[in-house]
């Protein structure tokens, strides 16, 4: 009896249920991009410390130093 049902009827296509999966995939690749956002500020902070230490000094002896000096001549 079984053989007689195989082979008759419509193909029906089922729709797959990824709604779980794809949140999944969505949380992983925000998470990548975070990772990887982090990664790129890391790098460039790494990359430019040093030149940004000598020119906050510089400017920081300006404001503290030299201008005071000039105005203190001035008067």
């Amino acid at each position: 009896m079984a053989e007689e049902e195989y082979g008759k009827g419509v193909p029906m296509v089922i729709t797959p249920q990824m709604g779980a999966i794809e949140a999944v995939v969505e949380d992983i690749r925000y998470r990548a991009q975070l990772i990887a956002r982090n990664q790129k500020l890391d790098s460039g902070v790494s990359a430019t410390g040093v030149a940004g230490f000598i020119a906050g000094f510089a400017f920081a002896l300006l404001m503290v130093v030299i201008i005071p000096m000039f105005i203190w001549r001035m008067m």
